[in-house]
């Protein structure tokens, strides 16, 4: 039987998102799929159907996402799994080639994802964009190097951190390359959600907001892991999310987190590579660092997404980007003056539309890739040029899993 692939209609939303739910042991209860409702609709879903049955899906939600100059319209890819019974057949590519077909008609000039296999995604441009760091510390060894200020500290309701809460993450939101916007709804259904299925054994979310002369400068989002083993605790504080307006805010959350009273070790899933911490603290070796990738980018529209780029300096690149998935890529594009045109005659640099996703947000330079293999350069000087206009500061950073 032909396999259709096509966006889903309203009634068939449950059974859209359906096929990644077998790789997580689960099936979704009515009100996972109520709350996926709320934040995606049906038409951002794309269905494979051999009959009326779905076999795969690959779907996006609509956002923000920062990006070196500002924010730009963003496909989140999500919820993309193909069921093991119609494995290589196509189908996978067939629904990322109409995912980014989509994203590229509502101008949304860049896709971005977190990748369960990375051997997966780099066949349709999508290239590694940030590193993602855990660390788990002894609360023994988290003593700052300096005195910081102390902010007024206070738990909140759900209620009030829905109010206060995004104000702090809108503040730092717009100056880190990676943090995407977020809707009233993904605030309640998912930074503040506390179903207690989603506790995995830990305590209730507790919510902090710091304040500053009253004013909201810093939150923190974590539970209580208790654990004593003869006699003494051996607990984790499990952070969710900290974040603070400025380096003063941030310090003064983290400072309070690490002096929760009966926590043997603090842990965090999400931390950008050059977070303060590293310099915060005293003994910033007993982070325990642990490093991986981040978020993965595909550039949808090459010529859109550079010219909503800003660059370091004013000199003149011109880069030959290959795309064989998305053929409209393909070409010459000239950097000049902060400028973007398409552009004729010899290229000084040569790589694929997947090496650009990765240097694109600044968090991998182009002399690092030239190492690898991945960028050839037609020019001498090319290179060092590339690195020069892309650099940027912060390095990206995506504080949640999407």
């Amino acid at each position: 039987m032909t396999i259709e692939i096509r966006t889903c209609k309203d009634e068939e939303f449950a059974a859209g998102i359906s096929p990644i739910w077998q790789y997580f042991s689960e099936e979704p209860s009515e009100e996972l799929i109520s709350n996926f409702r709320r934040m995606l609709s049906a038409d951002r879903i794309n269905a494979a159907f051999d009959g009326e049955e779905v076999v795969g899906s690959a779907s996006s939600y609509p956002f923000q996402m920062t990006i070196p100059g500002g924010p730009v319209a963003t496909a989140g890819v999500t919820l993309v799994g193909v069921s093991p019974t119609h494995r290589r057949r196509g189908i996978l590519s067939k629904l990322m080639k109409q995912l980014l077909d989509g994203a590229r008609d509502r101008g949304e000039s860049v896709a971005a994802l977190w990748v369960a296999e990375e051997t997966i995604y780099g066949r349709f441009g999508c290239g590694m964009t940030s590193i993602n760091c855990e660390i788990r510390i002894d609360r023994a060894h988290t003593r700052f190097r300096k005195h910081w200020e102390r902010l007024e500290a206070r738990q909140v309701c759900a209620e009030e951190a829905l109010e206060t809460l995004p104000g702090v993450y809108e503040q730092v939101a717009p100056n880190t390359p990676g943090m995407i916007s977020r809707t009233h709804e993904s605030w309640e259904l998912r930074q503040l959600d506390d179903r207690p299925s989603d506790r995995h054994g830990a305590g209730p979310l507790i919510r902090v907001l710091f304040e500053r002369e009253g004013k909201p400068a810093g939150y923190a989002l974590y539970r209580h892991r208790t654990d004593f083993v003869e006699g003494r605790s051996n607990s984790t504080l499990e952070i969710r999310e900290a974040i603070g307006a400025d380096i003063a805010a941030t310090a003064a959350v983290w400072r309070y987190l690490f002096d929760i009273d009966l926590m043997a070790q603090i842990h965090v899933e999400y931390m950008p590579i050059d977070h303060p911490l590293f310099f915060l603290l005293a003994e910033p070796r007993r982070l325990r660092l642990r490093a991986q990738d981040g978020i993965w980018l595909r550039l949808v529209d090459v010529e859109s997404a550079l010219r909503a780029r800003s660059f370091a300096s004013s000199e003149q690149l011109v880069l030959e980007v290959a795309d064989s998935f998305c053929p409209w890529n393909e070409g010459c594009y000239r950097i000049e003056e902060g400028e973007i045109s398409r552009a004729g005659g010899e290229a000084d640099l040569r790589l694929d539309v997947r090496e650009l996703a990765s240097v694109f947000m600044g968090g991998f330079s182009f002399a690092q890739l030239a190492a690898a293999g991945l960028v050839e350069e037609l020019r001498p000087g090319g290179i060092a040029c590339a690195d020069r206009l892309f650099i940027s500061s912060p390095a990206p950073w995506c504080p949640e899993m999407f």
